[in-house]
Formats: structure tokens, sequence, C-alpha cells
């Protein structure tokens, strides 16, 4: 195979926490693959220093690439572009703008340009087995019920700029997935490492978490809103071994996947999880919704937690996703959504660290690069 290996993989939006989890699971699960990853230029350090937590056989498998995936050609030369084109195997496009408080531009820019980009060079890339579009089920915009994972485009509206632009960027790739080896994937809300709790910024779920946690010990707090809708949590390891094995499958072509564990929890009950594991009592009653917003308007509560409002809405949406085609290609492959239950214990203690190194530092106006 090229440069002698078994697969060489292209990967953008390094070093955010999602490609960099999934550099690591492409590089330790695959001995002989070799990665491309493309890398903005004031991100070059960040991305050096990430390297550090792979090994040095595994950081020889890494090829750091400025450029820019949502630029003409992501931003490289046009040698530099046909080069990378001719070797790559997989492309894993993973750059994409999440942050609900993006200007539209932005978010138009990067997840609608960066698709039309990932797209073109998809096209020239004679060797090309698969290009995994790492979409979001919040495509799903305010849809209710059951939500199966080949259906898109169903008249629903959207509650952000994120929402919008995500699903227009997964319409421009559905409309190829006759003519490029097109997986599309579609992760409900990530959260952290299921073994380590490592997550990369404190937003969505983890609002309540830091509530729950910052308050007294004793006070056990009313949940806002019933709690009786859905909380569709999958942890980011889970993401990317799945994105790494569809990837690698034959029979994901043509398919879009929902990455979601298969039996999700009430909002309550993740809740009560919660505050189990951190020693608080579980929540009790419950605020109306059109309260619990007003409070949520209050100033500074923006600084330990992004778009709480986004995500009270989402705790309002009685929407589910089917997983039928994920488990049918992964049930044989031994990889599972882990149960929320099996990891709480990681992610709420992974949260009191943060907190109790942002109290050590005894410097409450510096910015945390959770928020």
């Amino acid at each position: 195979m090229k440069r002698g290996y078994e697969e060489v993989v292209l990967l953008t939006g390094f070093p955010s926490f999602a490609a960099r989890k999934m550099l690591e699971e492409l590089v330790r699960s695959g001995p002989r693959t070799f990665v491309h990853a493309v890398v903005r230029a004031k991100f070059a350090d960040e991305a050096e220093e990430a390297l550090l937590a792979l090994t040095f056989d595994e950081r020889k498998r890494v090829n750091l690439i400025e450029g820019d995936a949502a630029a003409m050609d992501l931003g490289l030369s046009g040698k530099e572009y046909l080069e990378v084109a001719r070797e790559i195997d997989r492309i894993h496009h993973v750059a994409h703008v999440s942050y609900l408080g993006a200007p539209k531009g932005v978010a138009e820019e990067v997840n609608v340009g960066g698709a039309r980009e990932i797209l073109e060079i998809a096209e020239v890339a004679p060797d090309l087995r698969a290009l995994v579009f790492h979409s979001t089920a919040l495509v799903s915009g305010n849809r209710t019920g059951l939500v199966r994972e080949d259906e898109l485009e169903r008249g629903q509206s959207f509650k952000n700029v994120v929402e919008e632009t995500r699903a227009h960027a997964e319409v421009l790739v559905q409309r190829r997935v006759k003519s490029l080896p097109i997986v599309v994937l579609r992760p409900t809300t990530i959260v952290g490492d299921s073994a380590t709790g490592e997550v990369d910024r404190f937003d969505g779920p983890y609002l309540l978490v830091l509530l729950m946690l910052t308050s007294p010990p004793d006070l056990a707090l009313p949940f806002p809103g019933r709690g009786d809708a859905l909380l569709h949590l999958v942890p980011v390891d889970y993401v990317t071994r799945a994105a790494r094995a569809l990837g690698l499958d034959p029979r994901a072509v043509g398919r879009t996947f929902h990455l979601a564990d298969p039996s999700p929890l009430p909002a309550r009950r993740v809740f009560e999880l919660v505050a189990r594991a951190g020693g608080r009592p579980a929540p009790r009653g419950f605020i109306p919704a059109n309260l619990t917003k007003a409070i949520l308007k209050t100033p500074g509560l923006d600084r330990i937690a992004q778009s709480p409002r986004a995500f009270l809405e989402a705790l309002a949406t009685p929407v589910s996703y089917s997983t039928a085609g994920t488990t049918e290609l992964l049930v044989d492959k031994g990889i599972q959504c882990p149960p929320f239950e099996t990891y709480v214990d990681k992610i709420v203690t992974y949260v009191e660290q943060r907190l109790r190194e942002k109290r050590a530092r005894r410097d409450v106006d510096a910015p945390d690069p959770l928020v």
C-alpha cells in the first residue's frame, strides 16, 4: 500500500477535542495507519502539544498539514492538495462549528463551506474507500417522535444556526452518496470519555452537573422542567470507536448511522445518577420551563456553561433516534454504547477535579478552557 501503510487517512478539525480523540483512535487501533491532519495556522502549537499524548511510534504516523478545512482546496498549495488526494484511502471530516453562540456567517463558512471542500477532495482522490462525514443528530431540528437513520429533510425547523448549517451541510453530502463512497455519522449529545471523564468544555448537560456540584451539599435542587423527555448522551470514546469501525466497513458506504444510546434515560433519571455520584441529594420537584428560562438569563451564568437555554429546549423535546443500522453493523465487532450508569462516576469526578483546580487558582475572572 501507499508509503508502506495499510491505509492513509485525511483528518480535518485537529486539534479540536473530537478530532484529537479521533486521531488517537485511528493510530492506536490501526498500527499501520498513517494520518494527514489538517491544522489551521493559529492552532499549530496546540496541535503539536496534542501529539504528545501519543507514543513515539504513533506520532511518526501523523503528518500535520497547515491548512483550513473550510478554505478553497483546504488551504493547501495545488501540489500538496493533489499529493494528499492521491495518497488517501479514507477521510474523516470532523471539522465543524458547534458553539451555539457562533455568528451565522462563521457557522455557514465552516459547516457548509467545509462540507463542499471535503466533497471536492473526495472527487479527486482516486483510491478513496470512504468519506466519513461526522454530522450530528441535531439535524433533526424540532422534530419529535422517532427519527430514522435514513431520514433528513422532513420539513423540520431549527432552533439555532448550528443545527441549521449542519443540516444544510449534510444535505450537500447526502446528495453525493450515489457518486462517492460516503458514510454519514450522527452522534447525539457527546459527553466525556467513559473511562476518564475527559471533556473539552462544559456545556449542554454539564450545566446541571455544574449547578448540582456547586450548590450547598445538602440542598436538593428542583429540576428544570418535568424531566420526562429522554436525554440522548454518548461518550466520546464510543463515538470514535464506532466511527473508526464504520469507516472501515464496506457495508456502511452510502448509509447514515445514529451514534446514540439505544436505551437512553429520562433527563430526571440522568441527574438523579449525577447527584448520587456527587454525593448530593436527588433533584426534588421541578421548576416550570418558562421560569427556568427566566432564571437562566441571569447575568454571568454563561461564564460557567455555554448556551444553557439551548440545552433546556432539548430537555423539552420528546424525540428518539433509531439505531437499527448502527447495531446491525457494530454488533459483531463488540462495539456498544455503554449505559450512562457505567460511566457517570467518571463524568462527575472529572468535573469535580476541574472545579477544584479552578478554585485553587483563586482567580475567578481567568478564562476557563472548558467554558
